[in-house]
């Protein structure tokens, strides 16, 4: 079964191809640049140069959040895109449960953290023993003292993965000794793990078809956030 991952989820972006298990490629850009710009040069440079017509791809998977509003319309838009001429089926990915896949030699629990600003994250935690992957927590959005609270409760190591993995060392680490970051260059989601992710669930029958595919956010965007709030105090005053 080759499955061909992408994410779009934050700053970088990436795309893989995994055949049964086995990493045939895997590109990766951290550069400033919009992901409209350099996700399909990227897929298209992945299936050029490991040999792959893409009608042969039988999965497409894509980090479909949380993360950035704009970069997860981007991923899930080029998946449904590349799926839909061929009606192959698709796998919606957690993109904290793409980073759990990313130590799957571990043993522990993987703490999965993306900065949702104004002291909070998108966060997921994970259980890791013998490179299985289980999940503990559903998707959510909480405050960093939150986390660490819930943390204080964990004796295994704890991993500490996302780019809001920094934030939260700064903030608990030192009351918190069992929790570990990550080192840099696997600290982030991955198209890879994103592939994992969606190896599992085709086994599992858990694929879904392009039109069923969307974007998952844990939270309103921002200017929608706004504009709610404004409405509310206008509502008070009246």
């Amino acid at each position: 079964m080759k499955i061909l991952a992408v994410d779009t989820s934050a700053a970088a972006v990436s795309a893989a191809l995994v055949n049964d298990g086995r990493l045939l490629g895997d590109f990766y850009l951290n550069i400033k640049t919009t992901h409209s710009q350099t996700l399909m040069p990227l897929v298209s440079a992945l299936l050029s140069t490991t040999g792959t017509d893409i009608k042969d791809i039988d999965v497409f998977a894509v980090n479909a959040g949380p993360g950035s509003f704009t970069g997860v319309r981007i991923g899930t838009a080029s998946v449904k895109g590349m799926s839909m001429p061929e009606n192959k089926p698709c796998a919606q990915v957690s993109t904290l449960e793409a980073m759990a896949y990313g130590l799957p030699y571990s043993d522990g629990v993987v703490c999965a953290v993306m900065d949702a600003r104004c002291s909070q994250v998108y966060n997921a935690l994970f259980r890791l023993d013998g490179g299985k992957v289980e999940r503990i927590t559903e998707d959510r959005a909480l405050s960093v003292q939150e986390l660490a609270s819930e943390l204080e409760y964990y004796d295994d190591t704890v991993y500490l993965v996302g780019d809001g993995a920094e934030l939260c060392v700064k903030t608990f680490a030192d009351n918190l000794p069992s929790v570990v970051l990550v080192p840099e260059n696997i600290r982030f989601q991955n198209a890879y793990g994103t592939a994992l992710a969606a190896e599992k669930k085709a086994k599992e029958d858990k694929l879904c078809s392009s039109d069923a595919l969307m974007p998952v956010y844990l939270r309103l965007p921002q200017a929608e956030r706004e504009l709610k709030a404004r409405l509310e105090k206008q509502a008070q005053k009246e």
